[in-house]
């Protein structure tokens, strides 16, 4: 019994560092999950890509797993529920230009991207609510642009990676690739 309670207060112990308590208004606790403060020795390493594709800056804010011998798709990633689509804080996609998305006008200004994946189809979501800790608050009324996307089949990406390039004078991809799988996501800069 006392192995079982040293257990107990370790774990108790470990879980507690780990969140931060608050006083609600009618006088109630809430515990909330807090984010890690360093991000240098996050194991999800933080990373940023900046593009400029005809005078549109696009800046792509994201945390960046490996895949360390797990299954990904479908496993460590659910199929078929929202992801942030990289680790730790929701993927960020800021345009300084307004674009076209699949025919779809999309506003300047900084999107958290989420994604729901699945084995053969994608859909790729740009959302109001920027600062957010993962998925857990997503909410799809603040969705700003969804759209359907096909999966391509890659050589295998250890760590997660964004790329965006130009493929025109006028527009570009933003490019997510992660163990065997990429997804694509065409722009073009709307006309001003």
């Amino acid at each position: 019994m006392k192995q079982i309670a040293g257990i107990i207060t370790i774990l108790s112990v470990y879980f507690l560092t780990g969140c931060s308590t608050n006083s609600t208004e009618g006088g109630e606790r809430e515990t909330v999950i807090t984010a890690p403060d360093n991000k240098e020795n996050r194991v999800s390493p933080a990373e940023v890509i900046n593009a400029n594709i005809n005078g549109n800056d696009i800046t792509v804010n994201y945390g960046s797993p490996k895949v360390k011998g797990r299954e990904i798709w479908g496993s460590l990633v659910p199929y078929d529920e929202v992801w942030r689509t990289g680790a730790n804080e929701a993927t960020t996609i800021s345009f300084s230009k307004d674009v076209l998305i699949d025919g779809q006008l999309l506003q300047s200004d900084v999107y958290s991207f989420f994604t729901i994946p699945s084995s053969d189809k994608w859909t790729a979501i740009f959302n109001l609510e920027e600062k957010q800790w993962g998925a857990f608050k997503y909410d799809s009324n603040q969705d700003a642009l969804r759209i359907q996307i096909t999966p391509d089949t890659i050589a295998l990406q250890e760590e997660m990676k964004f790329e965006v390039n130009p493929n025109s004078e006028n527009g570009g991809v933003i490019s997510l690739k992660w163990e065997k799988m990429q997804i694509n996501v065409p722009f073009t800069n709307a006309p001003e």
